[in-house]
């Protein structure tokens, strides 16, 4: 029996977009860890750069920072030549660089008779602006990346896809609309695009985390001035049935598992690290 089930992973090369964030920094170290050369794609080179350092010191395998906008095909064709220059041809891609905005978020969670004339907390005065950069950053920073990093899978034939889903998808959650609509968005892209590599052996999946604290989340689920849970918080919390908020390192199985050839024949699934709360009705 092999005593390494990952040992597949040994040597291959893999671009992270969203790198230096609290959740691509956990998946690269998991997947370094597997013995995989990290390019993580940030728009901060900076940040970029101490993630790389931090990964490298942790696994003692080559990682190094590449600055790219994920919204900028050019950036990101620059970005791959970094990559293939220092580590060599792409193997797997994590399409990990997403969010959500203030801007994009309603105060209220229902139309109410009470809040009705107050059409800036509802539904009616969400910033259209903020509302396209949620769904840009979601969307498009899947679709151009997967454009423009994957062209060395077809080359090879062969690799995997790795996009970040969210139980959103799946429940759409009240105030925030945007993500929500993006996040469904992905898991309809994810099966488009594992039909349409199938052939070339390239797979496509998923992973859909359940409720992380994270920076694009956290002044929704707390409290700024005393850390606290906000009532949201604390609805999240009774929902979920493990009765806690998921850790970033809790998504380095799924990850493992999809991107090594344990998932060889998995392709198009969107797999849920939710605690339980997609499968929970509250009673």
């Amino acid at each position: 029996m092999n005593k390494n089930p990952f040992g597949d992973l040994n040597g291959k090369v893999c671009a992270i977009t969203g790198g230096a964030g609290v959740i691509g920094l956990s998946l690269s170290k998991a997947i370094s860890g597997a013995g995989v050369k990290m390019a993580i794609l940030d728009l901060n080179k900076e940040l970029a750069d101490k993630a790389a350092a931090e990964v490298k010191s942790l696994s003692g395998v080559e990682a190094i920072g590449v600055e790219a906008n994920v919204l900028d095909k050019e950036s990101l064709q620059k970005a791959k030549a970094e990559v293939n220059s220092k580590l060599g041809k792409i193997d797997i891609l994590i399409n990990c660089a997403g969010g959500n905005s203030p801007k994009a978020t309603t105060a209220e969670e229902f139309i109410t008779k009470e809040n009705v004339n107050d059409t800036a907390k509802t539904f009616f005065g969400l910033d259209i602006d903020g509302f396209r950069k949620v769904f840009d950053l979601n969307i498009l920073g899947t679709v151009l990346p997967t454009m423009v990093l994957t062209t060395d899978m077809i080359e090879l034939g062969k690799g995997s896809i790795i996009n970040i889903s969210s139980m959103n998808a799946f429940r759409p959650l009240t105030k925030i609309p945007a993500y929500s609509a993006a996040k469904a968005s992905i898991n309809n892209l994810t099966e488009w695009l594992a039909v349409h590599f199938a052939k070339m052996n390239i797979r496509v999946n998923a992973i859909a985390p359940g409720f992380f604290l994270t920076n694009q989340n956290r002044f929704l689920l707390t409290d700024e001035k005393t850390g606290s849970l906000t009532a949201r918080g604390h609805k999240i919390i009774s929902g979920t049935p493990m009765g806690k908020f998921g850790e970033p390192e809790d998504l380095n199985g799924a990850l493992l598992y999809l991107v090594s050839d344990l998932s060889s024949f998995v392709t198009g699934v969107v797999i849920p690290v939710d605690g339980g709360f997609n499968a929970y009705s509250g009673v």
